[in-house]
């Protein structure tokens, strides 16, 4: 869909879209093996769990984009219900939470080519992640994007791996219902006292949901289609991530998926075993797209920190150094250089549970002050009307929300709240300078936001989908031009 075809009113199809290229990234090559080593299968639980929270959650940021139209986000919502203040912390703590996410995927990456290169060592391994965020920081200030046919290419490359690894593991799970029986026994080996924990890192794969929001007014009938996409798009995702998980445990025995670091090339090498050569392509196949995708993930990561910490900064929140634009690229060089040089740091020292889980903390912080600014902006807003229906998903949203909270450990809970507080000089520091009004119009403009809605329709199924959209349109409407001329 192009930016032209945006301007047109969306339909259920569109936004349903929209919805699965916010959310399906990456995720799932780095998320599948955590929750093996705390639930063993029983975490295919926790994926269903994950995603009626996130179809809770994103109803509830629905909400709040019909009650606060055109400016979207928690640091809006929060900062309309309560004040200035509570805008920004929670527009800090969603800038934290997408600033140690950038410091996954360089993880993430490593591991995946050591799976090639298994002999790495540790200098080489710091090498691998220093190049892999110079060349997204080159890339993201260039502003280096594909486009038309080069862009078709890679979102082919991104998702024939996955499609490639569902298909030849279904067919092997067919043909080898004793081993796949084994692999699911026992379900439950360490019975549900981990649940929240692994639904912690669960999650993670779910976000980007929040940013799938966009104004009522570009949707046709949006009071019934917004909801419908939500709850169609969360699902389709979570289809396509159970697929790929009941693979996963059934040709991989949970005990050696808890362990592996790059989980789709060992299950694929477990596949395809008895053919040496067959076994080679198809670890080559899935683990280039594995390592193409997390760092097509990652550049995505670092595009909307910066674009959030622009966002802050156009307010007058934030070091207008975050909002310095390149006078040639037109990118926040400066904000991109500085969130991805200090989450190289983060990516150096930490490890991808800690990372993931203390990310989901700053997220899950930001979704119940969402959550909860409903109420407040119905009572300031011309729509105050009070129900149990407009209460109810609200309400578990907020209850979801701080559940999420909870169950990430106190080291987790405390470095989060450390870094939360050390935004509170920041604030002191750059409150009282006025909004850098030009920047914040930019941000808010109906261009603007269309613009990142057509750019999630450029990842993963949601490209493919949009694809059959448009064939499908094709070919009625020749069928429809054939019947006209009989």
């Amino acid at each position: 869909m192009s930016e032209a075809e945006l301007k047109s009113k969306l339909t259920l199809f569109d936004v349903t879209n929209l919805v699965v290229g916010a959310i399906i990234g990456a995720d799932i090559y780095v998320a599948s093996a955590l929750g093996a080593g705390l639930l063993g299968p029983f975490s295919l639980v926790a994926w269903v769990v994950a995603g009626i929270i996130a179809i809770v959650i994103a109803l509830c940021f629905a909400q709040c984009s019909a009650l606060l139209p055109r400016v979207g986000g928690p640091y809006a919502y929060a900062r309309a219900a309560w004040g200035p203040f509570a805008g920004f912390i929670v527009g800090w703590s969603l800038w934290l939470a997408e600033w140690i996410s950038l410091a996954v995927f360089p993880v993430a990456f490593t591991q995946y080519l050591m799976f090639f290169l298994p002999g790495l060592d540790w200098i080489s391994q710091v090498t691998v992640r220093v190049l892999f965020v110079v060349f997204l920081i080159v890339t993201n200030v260039v502003g280096v994007r594909a486009a038309g046919r080069t862009n078709d290419i890679l979102t082919v490359v991104k998702l024939v791996p996955l499609v490639f690894f569902a298909v030849i593991g279904l067919l092997f799970m067919v043909f080898n219902i004793t081993l796949v029986t084994a692999n699911f026994s026992p379900f439950s080996p360490f019975g549900v006292g981990s649940f929240g924990a692994s639904l912690v890192l669960i999650f993670w794969a779910y976000a980007g949901f929040e940013i799938s929001t966009i104004p009522a007014d570009e949707i046709k009938d949006p009071g019934r289609t917004i909801p419908k996409a939500i709850i169609l798009g969360i699902s389709i995702v979570t289809v396509f991530y159970l697929t790929t998980n009941i693979v996963l445990f059934g040709v991989r025995p949970w005990r050696l998926l808890a362990l592996d670091k790059a989980p789709l090339t060992a299950a694929t090498s477990a596949i395809l075993g008895s053919s040496p050569t067959l076994a080679l392509i198809g670890v080559i196949i899935v683990g280039v797209g594995a390592l193409i995708s997390v760092s097509g993930s990652d550049e995505s990561g670092m595009i909307g920190t910066s674009s959030l910490g622009y966002a802050l900064a156009a307010d007058g929140l934030f070091p207008s150094v975050f909002a310095r634009v390149h006078p040639r690229f037109k990118t926040p060089y400066l904000g991109i250089i500085i969130s991805a040089v200090t989450a190289l740091v983060a990516a150096l020292i930490g490890n991808l549970s800690v990372l993931i889980a203390t990310s989901v903390f700053f997220m899950a912080v930001a979704y119940a002050a969402t959550s909860a600014s409903t109420f407040f902006l119905r009572r300031k807003g011309a729509k105050a009307h009070f129900n149990l229906r407009s209460l109810f998903i609200p309400i578990l949203g907020v209850i979801f929300s701080l559940y999420l909270i909870t169950q990430c450990n106190f080291n987790q809970i405390a470095l989060g709240l450390v870094l939360l507080s050390v935004g509170v000089p920041i604030y002191i520091k750059y409150s009282p300078k006025k909004e850098i009004a030009e920047l914040k119009e930019a941000l808010i403009s109906r261009e603007s936001i269309l613009k990142r809605a057509h750019a999630q329709e450029e990842r993963f199924l949601a490209h493919v989908l949009q694809h059959i959209k448009r064939f499908y349109r094709r070919r009625v409407g020749k069928k429809q031009a054939r019947d006209l001329t009989k």
